[in-house]
């Protein structure tokens, strides 16, 4: 078995360039690859509100794909905790599969806390500024309290839970999110509508290419 140091697994391992790239993907596809960003607290309706768009979307005939922040920790990221740099690799690994798909000429639908703001901007940055979509899916924390669909909140106020993003460890809200649903004020399926009309909008799901 052969062992590399950094410096040389760096010198020795090489990014290679196929013939088929994202934009013969995306022609074969119909429609452009993008990454809807779904960010907010547990409890404020983004995995559901993410897997609605998706299922509204496939009925139109586009590919996609959820990336779920729950179901990641299930597999890639079920070896990290809750500690701040935990949160941040497991971002860092959502970004880089995130990239994937995205490349793949998907549109990737991402729901995940995602508490910092710094985490959120390196995976923009990894995709392409304009084709990354953050979507605030903002509700008090008092409503997610009170629907507490997990059962996270009620273990926080026992004591179970220590560290919950929101309670015990912050949430660094969207300062300039491209869209934000407000999912206390309107009904889910209002709120996929909203993403929907800020598609077409973008002419993301406008015809083909």
């Amino acid at each position: 078995m052969l062992y590399f140091s950094r410096v040389s697994r760096e010198k020795n391992i090489k990014w290679y360039n196929g013939c088929v790239n994202r934009t013969n993907r995306e022609y074969l596809n119909g429609h452009k690859s993008v990454v809807l960003w779904f960010t907010g607290l547990s409890g404020a309706g983004k995995s559901t509100l993410a897997y609605s768009v998706e299922e509204a979307l496939h009925k139109k005939g586009f590919r996609t794909f959820v990336l779920d922040g729950d179901n990641i920790r299930h597999g890639l990221s079920s070896d990290l905790g809750f500690s701040v740099h935990d949160q941040s690799e497991n971002l860092r690994r959502i970004g880089e599969v995130t990239k994937l798909f995205f490349d793949s000429g998907s549109i990737v639908l991402v729901s995940v806390i995602s508490p910092f703001l710094k985490d959120r901007e390196r995976v923009r940055k990894l995709i392409n500024s304009d084709k990354f979509f953050e979507i605030y899916v903002n509700c008090p924390i008092h409503v997610c309290e009170q629907r507490d669909t997990k059962g996270l909140y009620k273990l926080a106020q026992s004591g179970e839970i220590k560290n919950l993003i929101g309670l015990h460890s912050p949430y660094e809200e969207p300062t300039k999110p491209e869209l934000t649903i407000n999912t206390n004020q309107i009904t889910m399926n209002k709120s996929v509508n909203k993403v929907m009309a800020f598609l077409k909008d973008k002419k993301i799901i406008n015809g083909t290419i």
